[in-house]
């Protein structure tokens, strides 16, 4: 059988990544039909372009609901769904709707994405494919007392985690052995509330390590390349603010080895298209977090260094294409960082500042080396309803301290009114020098008090 030919995408998702997914889809002759909420039916990215509503502003009735979601890409004649990050990205039911109804999802298959989906077995996997993970529960721990018998043995501080969470919900620490009933229950209530599903497990907290991420890229046939890692530490309540690559903290031995690992996990699993694996640095050991199998709002960074289009290397593998792409084809240069932008003020707590951009202008592109990613205009309304991402500025140098200061120049550039940002964060942050000397952890903001 041929590999499918993409004529028409279903964009299910809005914002930066509708309009990232997007320009791929025009370059490759791809005609991108967006699914949109009410409240998104008239933004800047849908003028001109197909568009279908899927439901009201409420994220629930629109783009987290799979069935609609669906129908959508069957009526307006769809052959394939992307579905960008968050929302119904790492959704197996969306999967397996797909396909049901004759619609490639780009991404893994309904069954690769529910195994690392749910972190136990996923640690297992990991674990059996040769990397590294952090001490803990195999599975869900089912009763208090049981979860006290684990903590006991791999020792405290521990953290109880969601079984299905993610973004930081469903996630509590206990520093002792009194405090685990207490901890314990919180998170089970959370992870309920949040994700529907109060399983829990428990794992020991590594407190003062860098977070870093391993890019993949993988096909129906087996073959998979990696794109390099980047270090994601510099994040607040489990968010990232910047990422960068490469870390500027692994050594070159355990960068190598960690990579290889990566890669022979995901031909393991049998993953296919564009993933990413979370591991967080505990001394000289990198542990598997969770693998993320979509493509990730910070993918810009991993672009940058290669100079490949994740977007394009996903379809090619959703289509069953072989990817032409070898990893002594993969070519790794310079340092990039990317400075998400948000409508917050970090001065009041990162409370969210919905509203009007009343002035609105992006820094210039340094000959090449700053790439902005945006879905928003000047007169655009920031709605309350969904993440308040309002652009991403990619810098790309020799060095990273070329990259820091161009990221500088872009963001002392960048113009936006009418609504709180994040650009003063960043900048303090990049400024500071604990930053430029890599002194910090996932605990701390470098720079900023």
């Amino acid at each position: 059988m041929s590999p499918p030919t993409f004529h028409r995408i279903l964009i299910a998702n809005r914002g930066d990544v509708a309009v990232r997914v997007a320009r791929t889809c025009r370059r490759l002759g791809i005609v991108p039909v967006f699914a949109v909420s009410d409240a998104d039916r008239d933004a800047p990215y849908t003028r001109g372009q197909e568009a279908v509503v899927l439901g009201p502003a409420r994220a629930t009735a629109s783009y987290l609901d799979p069935v609609r979601v669906v129908q959508a890409a069957v009526q307006t004649r769809c052959s394939a769904l992307h579905p960008g990050w968050g929302f119904l990205a790492e959704n197996p039911l969306l999967a397996s709707l797909c396909e049901q109804h004759g619609v490639t999802f780009i991404g893994p298959p309904a069954h690769v994405m529910a195994l690392m989906g749910t972190k136990s077995p996923a640690k297992r996997a990991m674990r059996a494919a040769g990397l590294d993970v952090i001490p803990g529960s195999d599975g869900p721990v089912p009763t208090a007392a049981e979860a006290r018998r684990v903590a006991d043995e791999v020792g405290y501080p521990v953290l109880f985690k969601a079984e299905s969470g993610g973004g930081g919900r469903g996630m509590r620490i206990a520093r002792a052995a009194a405090e685990v009933e207490g901890a314990f229950a919180d998170a089970q209530a959370e992870a309920r509330a949040a994700f529907g599903d109060d399983r829990v497990y428990v794992e020991r907290l590594i407190e003062g390590g860098r977070h870093v991420e391993i890019q993949l890229v993988a096909d129906r046939h087996g073959h998979a390349v990696h794109l390099g890692e980047r270090d994601c530490t510099v994040q607040r309540n489990h968010q990232k603010l910047i990422e960068e690559s490469p870390s500027p903290v692994l050594d070159d031995a355990l960068r190598a080895r960690t990579l290889a690992g990566a890669v022979a996990a995901a031909r393991a699993i049998g993953y296919v298209g564009a993933g990413t694996m979370e591991l967080l640095l505990d001394g000289d050991t990198l542990r598997f977090m969770e693998m993320n199998t979509r493509l990730q709002v910070e993918h810009t960074v991993s672009e940058a260094r290669s100079g490949l289009d994740l977007v394009a290397l996903q379809l090619e593998a959703a289509a069953g294409h072989r990817l032409r792409l070898r990893q002594e084809d993969v070519r790794l240069a310079g340092h990039a960082l990317e400075c998400r932008i948000n409508a917050e003020d970090p001065r009041d707590g990162f409370r969210p500042s919905p509203g009007r951009l009343t002035r609105w202008r992006l820094p210039g592109d340094q000959g090449g080396a700053i790439r902005v990613d945006t879905h928003v205009e000047e007169g655009y309304v920031v709605p309350p309803h969904y993440d308040s991402l309002l652009c991403k500025v990619i810098a790309h140098g020799d060095t990273r301290d070329q990259a820091i200061e161009r990221m500088l120049r872009a963001l002392a550039e960048l113009v936006c009114e009418g609504v709180a940002t994040t650009v003063p964060l960043h900048q303090q942050v990049l400024a500071s020098a604990d930053f430029r000397a890599h002194r910090y952890d996932t605990r701390t903001l470098p720079g900023w008090p």
